[in-house]
């Protein structure tokens, strides 16, 4: 008996030996992003050992990562009746609570968690903040708050050091988030994650050459490690992004990096998801279209799915599948739906509504675009950015009105990298649409009025824009504003004055000097003046017929 008894105690310890192993295995699966590993391994724990509560925690907080809360949550409460380890999941549902927006019952949950810890224990304190930092809405302040406690009970250990690197960074605060990773990689060089996020910090400072070299340190010692290859494509993407001139050549760099990081992690749907969102980063459709059929043979009812469809048709140019896609995808009110999905559905509608060519179109469906995209920017405001292309092309078919509704909405963000070009064509569109309108139509003053505040934004902005105060001028005209009208005719000739010979000799600048000259000398109740304004037109074009004709009257 004595001897059974033994020969159990012994048995029970190698089964603990061998699932902490196996609960091991499972972390650095999670770690290298094989998330369909990781879960393979923690439901094989689960089922043969369902007392192991830290199995039901790390298996939610991969359900977590995949964007599938209603799995996390069932697995995190059923890992609450666990044996050992129970009171980790508190933890995980506390994340759902800060993703739902409820702080207090996510605070309650944590100090649940840490009522079981021991007094050396500290990894709780590092699933908290970690919790903080992927919520929705992360909280470094409060990640950073709890891990100080983590260190104050083991400050050197490995786990602690990456998560507090982890939490400076998200607060931008590079240089302690640089000391957290270096120590975190001294204290265990097995932790690749570590070593490579000091890459990360070097992207993020725009240091793309250096972080590439990081990258390939990191490679030289683990070249499997299969979340370098997504950092290389990333860093390869934001480089392509800042130098245009090799925007080919380090975008298909990415791309190749990102493929590789998929051979290496898994193809999975959660998986070709973010393969997905890169491909829409990178803007390549084709690719995009191909990853949504495959999706689309895996899980043909994820609603996901019809997000990337609707896009990659839109760029595609199929219209038609871009907005039945994007309607069926925004209709679904279990939909996270995001400012992307009504750009793409506005844009889809505008391209459907208006033909080639510009001559002709639909106005309700334009103007159900034109709702869809407002929609997308009170939602995202740097959505404005992606406005100026198509509004341009709009205004190079003359349709003038039509492009001011864009341009009217892509404004209203004063730090769009666009913010000035856009009030230039918002004022001269307007002004386009009102120039010629018929003898029995008025001017629409409400729309001209926009168009002289555009042009004052752009003044603002950009004092040497000489056009800005020709087409202000030509505005305050419609607007029957005459003395504001001579007063922008007057800056534009200063600033053109201004800009110098070479700018004053150009045809164009003549022309409309000499619309300026005019129109100031037909406006002047001041004879002296008007002759001198007339005088100077006849100095550039001689044979001015205005000027000439209008000097005899003067006399």
């Amino acid at each position: 008996m004595n001897k059974f008894k033994i020969l159990s105690v012994a048995f029970l310890a190698s089964v603990s030996v061998t699932q902490a192993q196996d609960i091991n295995q499972a972390k650095k699966a999670i770690d290298a992003e094989q998330f369909e590993n990781a879960k393979s391994t923690l439901k094989s724990i689960i089922k043969t050992n369902p007392a192991e509560g830290t199995a039901f925690f790390l298996l939610g907080n991969v359900y977590l990562i995949q964007n599938i809360a209603d799995s996390a949550k069932m697995t995190y409460q059923n890992g609450l009746t666990a044996k050992d380890h129970a009171h980790l999941n508190q933890i995980g549902l506390g994340q759902i609570d800060l993703d739902n927006g409820d702080v207090v019952a996510a605070k309650a949950k944590f100090e649940l968690a840490k009522k079981e810890m021991r007094k050396k224990d500290f990894e709780e304190y590092v699933y908290i903040a970690r919790a903080y930092m992927n919520a929705s809405k992360p909280d470094y302040k409060s990640a950073i708050q709890t891990l100080n406690l983590a260190k104050e009970r083991s400050g050197q250990e490995a786990q602690v050091q990456l998560a507090l690197g982890d939490a400076f960074y998200g607060e931008k605060n590079q240089n302690e988030a640089y000391a957290a990773y270096r120590n975190a990689f001294q204290a265990d060089n097995s932790m690749i994650r570590a070593k490579m996020q000091l890459g990360v910090l070097l992207k993020g400072a725009k240091a793309y050459t250096e972080a590439v070299t990081a990258y390939n340190d990191v490679i030289a010692i683990s070249p499997n490690y299969g979340p370098i290859y997504r950092e290389l494509a990333e860093t390869y993407y934001y480089w392509a992004a800042n130098v245009p001139g090799r925007y080919d050549q380090y975008i298909k760099e990415a791309l190749s990096y990102y493929e590789k990081y998929m051979a290496l992690t898994d193809y999975s749907l959660a998986s070709r998801m973010r393969h997905a969102d890169f491909l829409i980063l990178a803007k390549d459709y084709k690719a995009l279209e191909v990853e949504a059929n495959k999706m689309k043979e895996i899980d043909a009812v994820n609603p996901r799915i019809y997000r990337y469809l609707g896009y990659s048709a839109y760029e595609n140019g199929n219209v038609d599948l871009a907005i039945k896609s994007l309607n069926d995808f925004i209709a679904n009110p279990s939909n996270k739906v995001i400012a992307q999905d009504y750009l793409y559905l506005g844009l889809a509608k505008i391209k459907k509504g208006t033909s080639a060519d510009g001559a002709t179109i639909n106005p309700a469906l334009f103007n159900e675009g034109v709702a869809s995209i407002k929609k997308a920017v009170e939602m995202e405001e740097y959505i404005a950015n992606d406005l100026n292309e198509v509004a341009t092309k709009l205004y190079g078919q003359k349709m003038y009105k039509e492009a001011a509704a864009l341009l009217e909405i892509a404004v209203t963000n004063v730090e769009s990298k666009n913010y000035l070009i856009d009030n230039f064509y918002l004022g001269t569109s307007i002004y386009f649409a009102n120039a010629n309108v018929t003898a029995d139509q008025k001017p629409d003053f409400v729309a001209l009025q926009k168009a002289d505040t555009a042009l004052g934004n752009l003044i603002t902005g950009s004092p040497t824009t000489q056009d800005a105060y020709i087409y202000r001028a030509r505005v305050n005209g419609l607007l029957e504003k005459p003395a504001m009208m001579i007063q922008y005719y007057e800056e534009f000739i200063k600033v053109v004055t201004a800009n110098g010979a070479e700018e004053l000799a150009k045809s164009s600048t003549k022309a409309k000097l000499i619309e300026a000259y005019n129109t100031i000398a037909a406006n002047s109740s001041d004879t002296v003046k008007a002759k001198e304004y007339f005088a100077k037109t006849l100095a550039i074009d001689p044979a001015n017929k205005f000027a000439t004709e209008s000097l005899k009257s003067l006399k």
